[in-house]
């Protein structure tokens, strides 16, 4: 995953990419130490990232 927010960097493209990780393997902390958008725990949790990183406005 670091690798991917790495080579996305490198390309030229990370700021028009958000990169979410998620999943009971993985922690927030580790989310923000390899410099991703955001963390997510589950499926739904993911999705509500998903929508509030394309449009901040909406409410959580």
């Amino acid at each position: 995953m670091k690798n991917t927010v790495k080579a996305l960097e490198e390309a030229g493209l990370r700021a028009g990419v958000k990169v979410i990780i998620g999943g009971a393997p993985v922690t927030h902390k580790f989310a923000d130490a390899i410099g991703a958008d955001g963390y997510a725990y589950d499926a739904p949790g993911a999705a509500q990232l998903c929508r509030e990183l394309v449009s901040p406005s909406i409410e959580k």
